[in-house]
């Protein structure tokens, strides 16, 4: 089969296009012939390990010290098709349309994958894809979709509680707006001036550009901080967060310090963990978008031989919503 391998860290022309072998499902397990794959901001500071030390070494035992290991296939997200089942697998069957994530497993950018049928150690699941979603479309769901479930969960977000989103226009930031606002808040989306727009209509009541205007002069006070992007100063940003309001940290190892103080040394909530999406919220949110209630935003399309190109554009920090792969 046609996959991409990452051969080693650095900038996206480590990545190369291979042919490897095709997996074969173990007992409990599907292969999944894919039709859709994305690249992500994370998918990129992976790739280079352009996190801070402590993360890059943690990640470098995981993946590889000096190199990723033999054959490892990047791509978290993926969309389609069941070509073949283990057999002690119940819930699924050949044919079925399916939508999910490998975790920490990687091997999405690839003609096919084989994951579990039961989600596991490493977040890997998969479950029936939304019946009123392209394969295209919903392959951008399970790792946007599903973080910022995760996180608006964490902060007990409240009807009518005043909710800002710094980095809204990319992957976790479009359906972070949704979900807030389908949980009743009032949202103000952060981000580039070519973003607000897009931003607007999927549901934001307020948009700053923070190119123009920096929202922590301005006179308005949040319920929630929500920083995707690690960019937020605690120490300016407190003026605009009420004394009992929460911080939730999507990228909390460039903040882990300053947020352990601000926890300290305030009223207010700070919550850095890693997101944890579960089978069960990929069904909700699939039930949300089928009722028409939630949806993606797909900037770019690029066929997998042009994953190099994808990755360069999604560097730029240019990309609206989500990036997909064709395969």
């Amino acid at each position: 089969m046609k996959a991409i391998i990452w051969a080693k860290y650095g900038s996206p022309d480590v990545l190369q296009l291979r042919d490897v072998k095709k997996p074969t499902p173990k007992d409990n397990e599907v292969l999944i012939k894919i039709i859709a794959t994305t690249v992500t901001a994370g998918d990129c500071e992976t790739r280079s390990l352009n996190f801070p030390i402590i993360l890059s070494l943690a990640l470098r035992m995981w993946i590889g010290f000096r190199k990723p290991k033999e054959n490892t296939i990047p791509g978290t997200e993926l969309a389609g098709e069941i070509e073949a089942i283990g057999k002690d697998v119940t819930n699924f069957k050949v044919g079925d349309p399916v939508f999910g994530a490998s975790g920490m497993a990687f091997g999405t950018n690839a003609e096919y994958i084989c994951l579990p049928e039961e989600p596991d150690e490493m977040q890997r699941g998969i479950a029936i894809k939304p019946a009123n979603m392209t394969f295209e479309e919903a392959a951008t769901v399970p790792f946007g979709g599903r973080d910022a479930l995760h996180f608006l969960r964490l902060a007990k977000l409240q009807g009518g509680e005043k909710m800002l989103i710094n980095g809204a226009g990319g992957s976790i930031g479009v359906f972070a707006v949704q979900l807030a606002k389908y949980f009743g808040a009032e949202v103000t989306a952060v981000d580039s001036g070519e973003k607000l727009a897009m931003l607007r209509e999927i549901g934001a009541d307020h948009m700053i550009d923070y190119t123009k205007e920096d929202f922590t002069k301005s006179n308005e006070v949040y319920d929630i901080i929500f920083d995707i992007i690690g960019k937020i100063s605690f120490s300016r940003s407190n003026i605009v967060l009420k004394k009992n309001g929460t911080y939730l940290l999507a990228n909390p190892m460039s903040q882990i310090i300053s947020g352990l103080w601000t926890r300290m040394t305030s009223g207010r909530k700070v919550i850095m963990q890693t997101a944890s999406g579960t089978i069960e919220d990929l069904v909700f949110l699939r039930e949300l978008i089928e009722a028409g209630k939630l949806k993606t935003v797909i900037d770019r399309h690029y066929p997998l031989e042009e994953i190099v190109e994808a990755h360069r554009y999604v560097e730029t920090g240019r990309k609206k919503g989500n990036l997909v792969i064709t395969i």
